[in-house]
């Protein structure tokens, strides 16, 4: 069995890297500005954005697509690097929109901001060591 994931196959995980690596900035965003931002989101329309319901959900789909993405990305390229900095971020996260949320909104607002940038920065890095593993040195290359 060859180790080297088809084409197909990396078009997929690079597509889903690149799907949660945005979802997880957009997260970290989120609850930044979410403080700041929940007197003006009725006027907006847009007041489930800060509801407790949305913002779990959106960290269970972050969370399931950070863990699928970078299990699978180890099985590629075997650094876990993406995995180390994507765990304590989960743990933020989680920890951010179940215990913090009742404790203090600066709190939870910077651990979910914290745990959001670690997910997005592991999904960045997991990126790159995909595009570095699969790199084919030819007579064009400088290492080749």
């Amino acid at each position: 069995m060859d180790p080297t994931p088809t084409q197909p196959n990396a078009r997929f995980w690079n597509l889903a890297d690149r799907v949660g690596a945005t979802a997880s900035f957009l997260c970290a965003i989120h609850c930044a500005a979410l403080p700041f931002l929940l007197a003006v989101l009725p006027l907006l329309g847009l007041s489930f954005l800060g509801g407790r319901a949305f913002e779990r959900c959106f960290v269970l789909f972050a969370s399931s697509l950070a863990l699928f993405a970078l299990v699978n990305g180890y099985r590629r390229h075997h650094r876990a690097l993406p995995l180390r900095l994507a765990l304590p971020g989960l743990a933020l996260l989680i920890l951010g929109v179940t215990f913090a949320e009742n404790y203090s909104i600066v709190v939870h607002s910077v651990m979910v901001t914290c745990g959001g940038l670690l997910v997005a920065t592991a999904h960045f890095t997991n990126l790159r060591f995909d595009r570095l593993h699969g790199h084919v040195h030819g007579p064009q290359c400088a290492h080749g």
